[in-house]
């Protein structure tokens, strides 16, 4: 319950961060901003928009404001041609080499036994929930930023936005089909 608290007002300061941030954006001329400024503020709009949605789903089943059917992939072949294009391997790579290559951190995930299954399952639907909403959010800021005449950072935060949010959610859509595999593979066995 505290828990539940906590990372509720944590996700409430990130949205009023992310207020000021924008109303800085909408109220300064494009010219008084340092390269170092530009660069700042298209991180934090990403780490802070994006944090509010994690932060969500660490206590929350967010995944269930989308219905199951969007979960489910319906076109493997192009979800993998996507995946060799993007070259999300090497993101995938990044990611187990700075985090989740530590046993104890996929083991929250996915314990490798058959239960295991459904929490990994449940796990990427909370992750690609969380990434698709800040994806959009972040979108929508960066136009904001656009229109206001911040190239820079519109171009910037954008970049920032695929790589942090994107990604990920192509990672989570690719989980899923080997975790159908797996699942099909486990009825077989019955």
């Amino acid at each position: 319950m505290i828990k539940k608290l906590l990372f509720s007002l944590f996700s409430i300061f990130l949205v009023y961060q992310s207020l000021e941030l924008i109303n800085l954006l909408i109220h300064i001329n494009p010219a008084e901003l340092s390269w170092t400024a530009i660069i700042g503020m298209s991180l934090l709009l990403n780490l802070f928009i994006t944090g509010v949605f994690a932060f969500l789903g660490f206590v929350y089943k967010t995944n269930k404001l989308l219905p199951s059917s969007y979960y489910q992939i319906k076109n493997t072949k192009s979800l993998e041609t996507i995946y060799r294009i993007f070259g999300v391997k090497f993101f995938k790579a990044l990611l187990l080499k700075a985090f989740w290559g530590k046993e104890k951190n996929r083991k929250k995930y996915f314990s490798g036994a058959k239960t295991g299954i459904e929490n990994f399952d449940f796990q990427t639907r909370q992750s690609e929930f969380g990434h698709l909403a800040a994806l959009i959010s972040v979108l929508i800021v960066s136009f904001i930023s656009l229109i206001k005449g911040h190239l820079a950072i519109f171009i910037l935060t954008t970049i920032i936005n695929l790589i942090g949010n994107l990604y990920p959610i192509i990672l989570q859509r690719t989980h899923r089909i080997q975790i159908e595999r797996l699942t099909n593979l486990l009825e077989k066995r019955r």
